[in-house]
């Protein structure tokens, strides 16, 4: 009967030693992911946020861009408002090139956009103003 127990004992001891380890792993590639999907620098996060803001107006999303506008922006202008500003189909593309901080809580994000102007493509720079409020940036609209 001694012997049965102990054998018991030591089977169940490997076993919570694998979970152990299983879950051990486990919450490494959860953190080493999540860690992954987060930009690391206020420049990578401004970069980010930008590009996603233009693939939403390039899609004609307007509610999705319109929420990356800071709230004070948001405060002076409704949703619709914005979307009568903005003329539907006019940008082909947008690639924001680079951020640059100079303050805590102020980016400005340099991007390349093309558009379409009487039947001829055109690309030229654009700067946009980034401002963080709480824990995520915000672009100002002029």
């Amino acid at each position: 009967m001694n012997s049965l127990s102990t054998q018991c004992d030591a089977k169940s001891g490997i076993f919570q030693g694998v979970a152990r380890i299983i879950c051990a792993l486990a919450l490494g590639v959860a953190t080493a992911s999540c860690v992954g999907l987060q930009p690391r620098t206020p420049e990578e996060a401004v970069k980010a946020r930008a590009q996603a803001r233009w693939d939403a107006l390039l899609k004609g999303d307007i509610k999705a861009a319109y929420g990356f506008l800071s709230p004070g922006s948001r405060v002076v202008m409704t949703q619709e408002a914005y979307g009568a500003s903005l003329r539907s189909g006019f940008w082909k593309s947008a690639a924001v090139e680079k951020a640059a901080c100079d303050a805590p809580d102020a980016c400005e994000a340099q991007l390349t956009i093309e558009y379409e102007f009487q039947g001829k493509r055109t690309k030229t720079p654009l700067r946009e103003t980034w401002i963080r409020e709480g824990t995520n940036w915000w672009y100002v609209q002029k």
